[in-house]
């Protein structure tokens, strides 16, 4: 049997969303050097906030790469984003502290108010729910942090009313 090779297809409106010029000066600094596939995708995210998937394939004909291996590298690192995220990342915690604490609980409400599962955007872009395995504050079980802030002791009602509080002051901005 023949297996017929599928050349990946570009969708027209990734295509217009990105400016590839501005990874150039990233994909310059790391050509020739064995390794840049991490800092190069970390260069790209930094850029852009995720890893478009055009930019993987500007990285691999400019580092003479192969677009499977860098693809490879950015899905098994949890820290690389194959998808633009909301301009506030929520993580709720739920390691072992947070979980007996009733984690889930916040990151339902969350999903509730913001009629979005664990991993996806709010239609705006404006969230992104994360459950995360920990953030190392277990003495304040259960834990969310939206970007630099931590929230603890968090009931669902608290974690959404911090949620509709940032929304608040989206609005006025």
């Amino acid at each position: 049997m023949r297996i017929e090779r599928i050349i990946p297809s570009v969708d027209a409106a990734e295509s217009q969303d990105i400016d590839l010029l501005l990874i150039e000066p990233v994909l310059k600094k790391y050509i020739g050097y064995k390794g840049a596939t991490i800092p190069v995708l970390q260069g790209i995210q930094n850029i852009f906030g995720y890893v478009p998937r055009l930019a993987i394939f500007r990285a691999a004909q400019v580092l003479n790469m192969n677009v499977a291996d860098i693809y490879g590298v950015a899905t098994f690192y949890a820290q690389f984003r194959l998808a633009p995220v909301g301009k506030h990342i929520i993580k709720v915690c739920h390691g072992t502290a947070c979980h007996v604490q009733n984690a889930t609980a916040i990151s339902e409400a969350i999903e509730e108010a913001l009629e979005i599962n664990d991993g996806e955007t709010t239609p705006d872009g404006m969230f992104t729910l994360e459950s995360v395995a920990c953030l190392g504050c277990c003495s304040l079980a259960p834990v969310m942090m939206i970007g630099d802030d931590t929230f603890g002791k968090l009931t669902g009602k608290s974690a959404v009313k911090i949620v509709n509080d940032i929304k608040m002051k989206e609005k006025q901005l």
